[in-house]
């Protein structure tokens, strides 16, 4: 049976996402136990599949094979959901070139690498460099994203992270807290110097003691330990694929 426009693109998209999927595990691994020197290399590993990645997304047949499924009647809502966020995706993509991705994806893998010695050493701005390469290319991506969705820079970065939201939302919302939050922090610690049981955590705590305490939490939301894992960063974040799920 002949595939149409839009199964086509389904199978296109599920290629893209086994390949995000490996750069997830692989950046797991950078963060938990992939040795100091093999930095560079996964830089360029994740770089190199970043560069596949947005080929796959930005192949010239893809305008090609939307605009033909936009026009299906046949597909189901759900469908139509769908082509609607592949749509949003290559249009994002295509915003950039492969170089810039690859050279984003290097510079944030380069910086990481240069945070963690610079954290250990309690040494700033020997991580300024890395940084300031970094910042200048989310500039530089920011800049074309906004140019070709027609946002402000702020705005075109903010959608990568929360589809349709505006800094106009945000400053609402701070707004807000601006105006609760002082006088509300000043009450909480008037009630607190009165309180003879408030209590303080008092550390540091052992990272075996931690992971014992995460191990039952986790036990008792029903976490699948055949499905994923707990293991130790310098940072927290929870990661991996749906049957592979990686916290630290």
């Amino acid at each position: 049976m002949a595939l149409t426009p839009y199964t086509r693109l389904e199978h296109r998209m599920a290629r893209l996402g086994s390949i995000n999927q490996a750069c997830e595990v692989l950046s797991w691994d950078m963060a938990t136990v992939m040795p100091v020197n093999g930095h560079h290399a996964r830089g360029e590993q994740l770089a190199t599949l970043s560069e596949i990645a947005h080929d796959i997304i930005t192949a010239d047949e893809v305008a090609d094979l939307i605009d033909a499924a936009e026009s299906d009647n046949s597909l189901a809502p759900w469908q139509q959901a769908n082509l609607a966020e592949i749509k949003s995706c290559w249009i994002r993509a295509t915003a950039l070139t492969s170089e810039q991705v690859a050279a984003l994806t290097r510079a944030a893998t380069a910086c990481e690498a240069r945070w963690r010695s610079a954290r250990a050493d309690h040494n700033f701005s020997a991580v300024l460099p890395e940084m300031q390469v970094l910042f200048d290319l989310v500039v530089e991506t920011g800049q074309a994203k906004a140019e070709k969705l027609g946002l402000p820079l702020y705005d075109a970065l903010l959608d990568d992270y929360e589809p349709g939201g505006r800094a106009a939302c945000i400053d609402t919302l701070f707004d807000d807290l601006v105006g609760f939050l002082p006088d509300f922090l000043g009450r909480v610690l008037e009630k607190q110097a009165g309180e003879a049981l408030v209590k303080t955590p008092d550390g540091p705590f052992p990272i075996k003691h931690q992971r014992a305490l995460a191990v039952r939490l986790m036990k008792t939301i029903g976490f699948d330990f055949d499905s994923g894992r707990l293991d130790v960063s310098l940072h927290p974040f929870c990661g991996g694929i749906p049957d592979d799920v990686r916290i630290t």
